[in-house]
């Protein structure tokens, strides 16, 4: 799954995930995207740097502490209730490769193995060897379950 900051003619930004940049090209060329606030269909990518989550365990933690960049005021209530359902999302309908995340995107990217939504554990080295090599991937705040 790949998430991108998108734009539209009138400078709105949003978010948007899909399957993979081609996904993105395809909706985008046929006029399929459109903006939240305006409704215009010129959506284009902005500019964004990738980056990963870490963490050590090999399995996905049940209850794992919110980012260190989320320092300051507690998350209001709708912020994280959005993020726990992201996770839900993202543990259903991806793959969990714990730290062979980096060695696997880059297996699907050169075709290697079958294209899949993929989701682990890359250090910030990894993560920027990844965005040399072309290969786009995303850090999701990872709060705890909601059912934690």
């Amino acid at each position: 799954m790949i998430h991108y900051q998108l734009r539209c003619p009138s400078d709105h930004a949003f978010d948007g995930w899909f399957k993979n940049s081609d996904a993105f090209e395809r909706q985008a060329a046929e006029g399929l995207l459109s903006c939240p606030h305006c409704g215009d269909s010129g959506v284009t990518r902005a500019l964004m740097a990738p980056a990963l989550a870490r963490r050590a365990a090999a399995a996905p933690p049940a209850a794992a502490p919110a980012p260190k960049a989320l320092a300051g005021p507690p998350l209001p209530d709708q912020v994280r209730a959005a993020l726990q359902r992201l996770r839900a999302e993202i543990e259903k309908n991806c793959d969990y490769l714990g730290p062979g995340f980096a060695d696997e995107a880059r297996r699907i990217h050169r075709g290697e193995s079958a294209a899949r939504p993929i989701y682990g554990e890359a250090s910030g080295e990894q993560a920027e060897q990844l965005a040399e090599e072309g290969i786009e991937i995303a850090r999701i705040p990872w709060v705890p379950r909601a059912d934690g």
